[in-house]
């Protein structure tokens, strides 16, 4: 099992709750108004006057065998518009209860 956990910018929520469901990914948590600068492009995702975009975060454990399809779904989400933002990271899960 892994734990995948996506940061996007807003404008990507409707891309990645599509892309659960073509998946059959069920279950998720969403943190939304998440604030943070990328470290490729450094752009600041503030929230403010000056930095007004924001940023949520999805989290979601699924099987080993989904994984690739999600990072695939997400590079191809960040190569139609690169400015926007989207990063997914992967960890493995030891235990859950």
């Amino acid at each position: 099992m892994k734990a995948v956990m996506i940061i996007f910018n807003q404008a990507h929520t409707e891309r990645i709750e599509y892309l659960f469901d073509k998946l059959g990914v069920k279950g998720y948590s969403l943190w939304e108004n998440v604030q943070g600068r990328g470290s490729n492009t450094g752009v600041p995702h503030l929230g403010t006057h000056a930095w007004p975009e924001i940023n949520k975060i999805a989290l979601t454990m699924i099987n080993d065998d989904l994984v690739e399809d999600i990072l695939k779904a997400v590079k191809k989400i960040d190569s139609i518009n690169e400015e926007v933002g989207i990063r997914a990271f992967v960890w493995d899960i030891q235990q859950a209860v």
